[in-house]
């Protein structure tokens, strides 16, 4: 349980002015402290910025949120229909054949989130300015961190929906105007290097906050996508960025790769940033019943039964080296046995006849691997205590071998991608290293269309991927973590390849962007829908 990250029961009254019931025994009791009697500390900054943080739970694992937006647009997860449901009126469907309309959820909500959490960072900071909010010697570090927390909202808006209204005031009730996507960009920018210098250097106390050295990842992320959001390149800041967060020595690769994703990780040595959640005070992270079969649940003796939805792309699956433990490490597979009984309660397989719907094709309950990253832990409930970690330091080593090997140093980046294999090849260290020659090469994934028998066929292949095998090496690193959409989108793939049901849209270049929510276009006539919708 992550006690120190969910001590912020009074937040949201606080920040407007009101703690309910101090109960201290040995002071007089106040039905509410006011503004001009709350002195802040240091100690009390968590609590301060709790609101903006909170929303990002829902927008990372909350229900078709910013998690389903990344991977059930891409090529290695799926959720197909099942016996017991899960067509959902086609919007997983939609989601894969990229299809989807300007009122689907998943859009929807990581809009909604991520603008939620931007108007609770305008309301502090205008708390602050206005002087409402006394917090005198800690002013200059929550000023910094809420417009840290803000950019890193509008990096999300930025790189889902690109056009977007940038809004820094909470009481002009005008309806904002549309910014352009290198608007934002360029925001987004402005914003995280003029704090840097004020944000805290200390890993040990800003768990599930953002730091100096989670703004820097992020900005090594934004510089690695830049060519994609601008149409130029920063190769060379990605390196300097994730130099300054490696050079820190702040973080490390945890020993064993489960570490990283299990149901304690927030000892991580290797976490920069997390989503924190805990299944009591901090609810949300609901992975596990999405993506197992009900009759897993004896497998775990878990008190909530799953859902069993989501699953692996088979395709995907054959990517992976047998000896690469990251195999294991992500993906539920063969038979699961009820500890108890012994008994076997279902038997994963790797093969998926369709996504169903339309045309019969119902997948069979046990049939594709399920997502087991995330650490399930005995006797979980229906919330799980694993942190999403959406920054961490094996990501920033990855973005700095891309950068390299982007820049021509591809034996550079091969020292970098062999450290990060280590791990997964401890038994067959032989396996780790690669060289620069091969992560030239082509992709391994034979993208094409699946048959209802699991034949391949209309096959365009991986092979012709600039630096496919860079990209393969992402998609093991990094499966459900919410990478692969935008992983897909820098390599070309995501606008080109074809994938279990999934075929190349007609209008390709305009998927690299979702829609404008119909809702919020409805609401504000200043918004225009991005190109193609």
């Amino acid at each position: 349980m992550k006690k120190k990250i969910f001590q912020y029961i009074i937040i949201a009254t606080l920040v407007s002015g009101v703690i309910i019931s101090c109960t201290k025994l040995d002071e007089e009791v106040y039905s509410e402290v006011l503004p001009s009697k709350f002195n802040p500390s240091e100690k009390d900054l968590p609590s301060i910025l709790a609101p903006t943080y909170a929303s990002l739970r829902t927008v990372m694992c909350g229900w078709q949120g910013y998690f389903d937006l990344q991977e059930e647009a891409a090529d290695c997860i799926i959720t197909p229909v099942r016996p017991n449901g899960w067509d959902d009126a086609g919007t997983y469907r939609r989601m894969h054949q990229h299809t989807w309309t300007t009122q689907e959820y998943q859009p929807f909500n990581t809009w909604q989130n991520a603008y939620s959490s931007i108007t609770k960072c305008n309301m502090i900071l205008s708390q602050i300015e206005e002087g409402t909010l006394k917090l005198e010697s800690i002013k200059e570090s929550a000023v910094a961190e809420l417009r840290a927390v803000r950019a890193l909202a509008y990096y999300l808006l930025m790189d889902n929906h690109g056009n977007v209204p940038i809004v820094t005031s909470f009481k002009d009730v005008s309806l904002p105007k549309q910014n352009t996507r290198a608007e934002v960009y360029a925001f987004v920018l402005k914003e995280l290097n003029e704090v840097l210098p004020v944000l805290s250097e200390d890993a040990a106390t800003t768990y599930g906050r953002m730091n100096k050295w989670g703004a820097k990842a992020l900005l090594a992320k934004i510089y690695l996508n830049s060519e994609i959001y601008v149409g130029t390149p920063e190769y060379e800041k990605c390196i300097k960025e994730a130099d300054d967060v490696i050079n820190s020595n702040k973080y490390q690769l945890d020993n064993n790769y489960s570490d990283v994703f299990t149901y304690t990780n927030q000892n991580s040595k290797e976490i920069i940033f997390a989503i924190p959640y805990d299944e009591i005070y901090g609810v949300g992270n609901q992975i596990h019943l999405k993506t197992l079969d009900p009759l897993s649940q004896s497998v775990y003796q878990m008190t909530a039964q799953p859902w069993g939805g989501n699953c692996a792309v088979p395709q995907f699956i054959d990517t992976y080296d047998v000896d690469d433990s990251r195999m294991k490490d992500s993906w539920i597979q063969g038979p699961q046995i009820n500890p108890t009984s012994g008994q076997v309660m279902i038997n994963y397989v790797k093969f998926v006849p369709g996504m169903g719907g339309t045309d019969g094709i119902v997948a069979a309950s046990n049939q594709g691997f399920r997502i087991g990253k995330y650490v399930i832990k005995p006797k979980a409930t229906g919330a799980m205590d694993n942190d999403f970690p959406f920054l961490r330091y094996g990501d920033v080593l990855m973005m700095k071998a891309e950068a390299l090997l982007r820049t021509g140093k591809p034996n550079e980046a091969a020292l970098i991608v062999t450290e990060i294999r280590k791990r997964a090849f401890k038994d067959n260290p032989g396996k780790a290293t690669v060289t620069g020659a091969d992560l030239l090469k082509g992709s391994n994934y034979q993208y094409g269309l699946q048959a209802p028998d699991g034949k391949v066929s209309v096959v365009n292949g991986g092979a012709d991927i600039v630096y496919g095998r860079f990209l393969d090496e992402l998609g093991w690193e990094f499966a459900a973590e919410a990478h692969r959409r935008q992983d897909l989108i820098r390599f070309g793939v995501f606008q080109t390849k074809r994938w279990f049901n999934h075929s190349p849209h007609p209008q390709a270049q305009t998927r690299t962007l979702f829609p404008i929510p119909q809702d919020e276009l409805a609401k504000n006539p200043n918004l225009k829908q991005n190109p193609g919708y």
